[in-house]
């Protein structure tokens, strides 16, 4: 096993079905790979955030968005050359019958960039300004989320890349505890969207949860509020008109320095049973 597996191209399935050499205990027991920020144990500051995160019911799912793909790469730092505000993010993830910590889970988080861009479409996510339905005023309060969708038989086929750029994507493997960590900057919006965060979650060769993560407006409005953000105009759809929002979304925030720290816990099916 290699000495430092950031950035390595590895591919999910064959990490999850142990063909690779980069295998689930390796990666997970390596001492140098979590020296490498791989997989970091949590700090106290992280634990006290998914304490306060924490849920025993099955999450908020949706269908994936039609800009993901399985972009290969085992990663904790996702920003490339992006600049933005620093978001460190904890996912913790749990089977939502019982709640335990699911273990060697492989967590997948994409994203836009302070200017509504995804890596790998760049000029899809450019020209599109279509989304999920916006909220009425009148039916805003009343919306309803959908608890439990089968994301491999989602309406949205996995997106053929369409470019080299790969910023704002990665994926980590869960910890004894359930634990992954990334860092990559608050992600910006899109024309028909909030601010968000795509997640995906795969229990064995499984695709179990997608959903999204979101933000309470006043710190998106402090964020966007600053550059590279500021230049970016228009915005016109918040979390109580998005389609999708619901308040089982919203990651815990506390800054952290001249960033932001972010925690949420994600209960998946890992047996799809609906449960």
């Amino acid at each position: 096993m290699g000495h430092d597996h950031e950035g390595q191209r590895v591919s999910r399935r064959r990490l999850i079905s142990g063909v690779s050499s980069l295998t689930l205990g390796g990666l997970l027991a390596s001492p140098s790979a979590r020296a490498a920020g791989t997989t970091p144990p949590p700090p106290t500051d992280l634990k006290t955030l998914l304490a306060k995160a924490g849920r025993c019911s099955l999450t908020s799912a949706t269908t994936q968005g039609p800009f993901y793909f399985d972009a290969d790469k085992i990663r904790s730092d996702i920003r490339e050359d992006k600049q933005g505000a620093r978001l460190r993010l904890a996912i913790k993830v749990q089977d939502s019958e019982g709640c335990r910590p699911l273990r060697d889970a492989v967590v997948e988080i994409w994203h836009c960039d302070a200017q509504g861009l995804y890596s790998g479409a760049e000029a899809e996510s450019k020209s599109d300004a279509t989304g999920p339905p916006t909220r009425s005023a009148s039916n805003a309060s009343a919306a309803t989320p959908v608890l439990f969708v089968d994301i491999d038989k989602s309406d949205m086929a996995d997106l053929k890349p369409t470019d080299d750029t790969r910023y704002l994507r990665g994926a980590q493997v869960t910890d004894g505890d359930g634990v992954v960590q990334f860092t990559t900057i608050w992600p910006g919006w899109y024309p028909g969207r909030t601010v968000h965060i795509h997640a995906m979650v795969h229990s064995g060769d499984q695709r179990v949860l997608g959903t999204q993560l979101m933000f309470d407006e006043a710190l998106n409005a402090e964020v966007l509020a600053k550059p590279p953000y500021a230049g970016h105009k228009g915005r016109k759809v918040y979390n109580r008109d998005d389609g999708i929002f619901h308040d089982s979304m919203l990651v815990r925030v506390a800054r952290d320095g001249d960033g932001y720290l972010g925690a949420i816990v994600l209960s998946a099916d890992s047996d799809k049973d609906g449960g």
